[in-house]
């Protein structure tokens, strides 16, 4: 676009340079970009040799910055404790309506501060949504989809008729966490039912094992979240169905991290604890080897065409909200995906499949809302960590702060 097709968009407009530009499309990153604001959406991109200079037109210039779409975490528990002593978990679990929304604000504002602006949750908190403050409901800080419930017929699981909710989540198989190995808690022809029954929703089956997925991909299911051990044949099932995949690597980067203590250190990449423990025979092999496999199947997953997606489920113990994202982004890369396709993965993927029609791709004619990370690409995504700033709908969020500081509380 040369300097006079500018001159029909002057009007009102602002401008944004970066240094390293990465649409969210899976393409390499460009350099020195800028992008044409007007009434929060992008009008235009261009080479910032290109830039208008007219007078009176604002300009932020982040030429030293990269910037990139807002991240979207596809698997998170709000109202959950991610602390590793097992007694404020419980606590938080069992405490009163008031209490789980304060966690639920303080998650919000964990999630936000680390770039993440939309999160798909684990567990209907739709009760628990209600009782935020008004500059904490969502979408205000960011954009929170949730699961419809499912009616429980007994303690075997979920067999009722799916209600309510902006999507379907069934947990088919334990969480790879679990100490039993995982095994189906519907029968088959249960999660069939419910399946049929989804409507217009799309359904996201927790599955692990090999009969397992194939009996969630046989049934109809929309993606698939941890996928633990499934093998090669349902990875290709998965490309040749256009299933979504939410593999959850950090869930056995971090049984490995504690294993040499029981699992009471987790996330060691968190500055915000550690915890002692005592060690576990065979705990750390167990964990090594899932480690190892899963990004061996990612790895082929992206050599296939599966479409994956982020997802941390952050409120397990010692996966932190909004923190995890950078360190499940880490091990997209080290599967193979380059930085710009693991941010595809860590944002468009998941606002497409979950809806967030205001969250996702950086392209002429939707909303001007990203993130903005000190240096260049080869930076990220450690530098995600620790923004330069957010931008929503083309001005400054005002609900960021570049340095909040933490009191070093995990809650």
């Amino acid at each position: 676009m040369g300097i006079s097709d500018h001159k029909a968009i002057m009007d009102g407009m602002r401008f944004i340079v970066a240094g390293s530009f990465i649409d969210g499309n899976g393409g390499e990153a460009r350099r020195h970009v800028f992008l044409a604001v007007k009434d929060g959406i992008i009008t235009a991109i261009g080479p910032a040799t290109d830039l208008p200079r007219a007078n009176g037109a604002a300009i932020a210039d982040f030429s030293r910055c990269t910037i990139v779409p807002p991240l979207v975490d596809g698997s998170v528990s709000l109202s959950r404790s991610p602390a590793v002593d097992r007694a404020v978990r419980l606590s938080f679990a069992k405490a009163d309506p008031a209490t789980k929304a304060a966690l639920v604000a303080r998650h919000i504002r964990y999630c936000h501060a680390h770039g993440v602006l939309g999160v798909a949750e684990n567990d209907d908190i739709s009760d628990l949504l209600k009782r935020l403050p008004g500059e904490m409901a969502p979408p205000e800080i960011i954009a929170i989809r949730t699961p419809g419930r499912l009616g429980r017929t007994g303690e075997d699981g979920a067999t009722g008729h799916p209600t309510g909710g902006d999507f379907l989540r069934v947990v088919y198989s334990g969480d790879i966490e679990d100490e039993e190995p995982p095994s189906p808690r519907l029968a088959h022809e249960d999660l069939c039912r419910i399946l049929r029954e989804k409507g217009e929703k799309k359904a996201v089956v927790v599955a692990n094992g090999r009969q397992q997925v194939q009996e969630a991909l046989a049934a109809g299911c929309d993606a698939i979240e941890q996928g633990y051990g499934m093998g090669a044949d349902n990875i290709r099932e998965m490309a040749a169905r256009e299933v979504l995949w939410i593999p959850g690597v950090l869930r056995a980067k971090n049984g490995l991290d504690g294993a040499a203590s029981g699992g009471e250190v987790c996330c060691r990449f968190s500055q915000r604890y550690v915890a002692p423990g005592q060690a576990a025979p065979g705990v750390e092999a167990f964990w090594k080897k899932m480690l190892a496999d899963q990004l061996r199947q990612l790895r082929l997953a992206r050599q296939l065409g599966v479409t994956a997606a982020v997802g941390t489920g952050a409120g397990s113990a010692g996966i932190l909200h909004g923190e995890a994202m950078v360190e499940e982004m880490k091990l997209f890369i080290k599967a193979g995906y380059s930085r710009a396709e693991t941010i595809r993965c860590a944002s468009v993927n998941n606002a497409d499949f979950f809806g967030m029609a205001n969250l996702g791709t950086l392209t002429v004619g939707r909303k001007a809302t990203f993130l903005i990370a000190r240096g260049g690409v080869e930076q990220l995504p450690r530098k995600l960590a620790y923004l330069e700033g957010i931008y929503v709908d083309g001005a400054p969020s005002p609900a960021y702060r570049k340095h909040p500081g933490g009191t070093g509380e995990v809650v």
